[in-house]
């Protein structure tokens, strides 16, 4: 296995996202790496900008879903609000038959001198047929676009 490219996409938070002790709630650091998840991987509508890897057609009736399997998350430092964008970075642990392990490390903007890693996660994704529910093969054009992006998976450091 390589140590693939990283995607790095910004995104910005939400006053919404800070719980009553002032920073992101945890719950909220899932809803923005699914913000990260849907950029990399989604094709962009018409005038969007995106990158290679956004190749997955969006939609029910596109015939294709994608459902979390499992989701693991280990926090860091807790993440103040801030106007500038949250970097995270994003590559795949795994490309399975119908899955994919995709990997996140959410970092302070890449403008500060001293970068901030506040979280890493990993997300299984499984391909299913929208009709039927049944996991669906990761296609040949997929598997081509994402596989400069295999990396190592993420060893956690804290698991018991």
């Amino acid at each position: 296995m390589t140590d693939g490219k990283r995607l790095h996409l910004p995104i910005h938070l939400r006053w919404g996202d800070l719980d009553a002790f002032n920073h992101v709630n945890n719950t909220s650091m899932l809803k923005l790496l699914e913000e990260a998840r849907v950029r990399a991987f989604w094709k962009p509508g018409p005038g969007e900008d995106a990158p290679e890897t956004a190749v997955l057609a969006s939609g029910i009736d596109q015939g294709v879903l994608t459902l979390i399997a499992r989701q693991e998350i280990e926090y860091f430092a807790p993440v103040p609000y801030q106007r500038h964008p949250l970097e995270v970075q994003m590559w795949f642990g795994k490309i399975g038959g119908s899955s994919v392990e995709v990997c996140y490390e959410v970092y302070n903007d890449p403008s500060h001198d001293e970068r901030v890693l506040y979280a890493r996660s990993t997300a299984v994704l499984v391909l299913v047929d929208a009709r039927t529910v049944r996991p669906t093969r990761v296609s040949d054009d997929m598997r081509e676009v994402w596989e400069p992006y295999v990396g190592e998976p993420i060893t956690y450091a804290h698991r018991r």
